[in-house]
């Protein structure tokens, strides 16, 4: 029977990897961006030992509160890259893989042509170290998250679900969460100080990774384009911010901006995807809830863009006929479909070559 099961394992292995066509990198590697640095006064003493834990500080250095990013080039790419941002609870790897071993969603990028540049904000997964002071510590919270982020209601798959269900797969999604040690400060600073060193990009963010895209693109001449993956923040002109959406999870509000900064989001192409399983009214659930609220916001920020002469869309994908999407679109089985979705809107906005 185990020679079977093998067997088995190994051609769906090799149907996978025939499925795949290679992809032509021309360039890759990565890099740390933003950040500081803390020097202690005095001289380093280089024979005082004190521990491999713990150190005299007298005239050392600490870099700290960089993002790190990861990047590929392929052969013959579109003129501009896209930058990934992910949010709460995780690293730039949501984008680059997905929990049953598929193509992630910047490698299916990558094969029509795309340039990735993927981040670890600060403070999180390979830009771990912070000048922030907090306490980590085992928190039980998977099956919250589960329901949180409409994968079902624990322990229940929402029906026709587009995330793989066997226990492996659950098992790797839960394992690519990473602590957050950040304070949040240099999240905007570092994705500046990515647009000044690459220059002109698409931004790509998710979930908690919107807000600060969307203060990177009012800032940033460099970002000429922002794709949101289900953003959880939204900013509005400081005279038109509309009332607070209460929910279970505590409710949405708009951000003020003033209208100089906000005219900057009407100048740019700017596009929002948002899953299934998102009622239009109160819920007793909490993932239903938390994205019912934030849905409704966005609905009034795609408005207020468009209301000031912009180009934003709003894709809800059940009205177009896309089914069981989470709140990680990106990572769902589906996500070679919402590739090619985003494929065909960056094209149509003049985003490509």
């Amino acid at each position: 029977m185990k020679k079977i099961i093998l067997s088995v394992l190994m051609l769906s292995v090799t149907a996978i990897a025939e499925a795949q066509e290679a992809v032509a990198i021309l360039k890759q590697g990565h890099f740390s961006v933003g950040g500081t640095t803390i020097h202690r006064p005095g001289t380093y003493n280089n024979s005082k030992f004190i521990g491999w834990t713990e150190q005299e500080e007298t005239g050392q250095s600490y870099r700290a509160d960089h993002a790190f990013v990861d990047f590929q080039i392929p052969a013959d790419a579109h003129r501009l890259p896209l930058v990934y941002v992910h949010g709460y609870g995780g690293s730039g790897v949501c984008w680059q893989m997905t929990p049953d071993g598929r193509d992630g969603f910047s490698t299916l990028m990558l094969r029509r042509g795309w340039s990735s540049y993927v981040m670890d904000l600060p403070g999180r997964g390979r830009a771990g170290r912070t000048t922030a002071t907090t306490t980590v510590k085992p928190v039980a919270d998977e099956m919250f998250w589960f329901d949180i982020w409409r994968i079902g209601i624990w322990p229940n798959y929402n029906e026709g679900v587009q995330f793989p269900k066997d226990s492996v797969s659950l098992s790797q999604f839960f394992r690519a969460m990473t602590p957050d040690i950040s304070n949040h400060k240099q999240d905007v600073p570092a994705l500046g100080a990515l647009a000044k060193r690459i220059g002109n990009h698409i931004l790509v963010t998710h979930s908690a990774g919107g807000f600060p895209g969307w203060v990177s693109a009012m800032q940033n001449p460099e970002v000429k384009a922002v794709v949101s993956y289900e953003p959880g923040g939204f900013v509005f002109p400081e005279s038109e911010v509309p009332e607070r959406i209460d929910g279970l999870t505590g409710g949405v509000a708009g951000t003020p901006v003033s209208m100089k900064q906000f005219k900057r989001l009407t100048e740019i192409p700017i596009v929002l995807y948002f899953g299934d399983y998102i009622p239009e009214t109160p819920s007793e659930n909490l993932g239903d809830e938390n994205w019912r609220v934030r849905l409704q916001m966005a609905r009034k920020f795609v408005e207020t863009i468009n209301r000031h002469g912009g180009n934003a869309t709003l894709v809800e994908l059940p009205k177009i006929g896309i089914y069981g999407n989470t709140h990680f679109l990106m990572q769902d089985l589906n996500n070679d479909k919402l590739a090619e979705l985003l494929d065909e809107w960056l094209i149509k906005n003049g985003l490509s070559k």
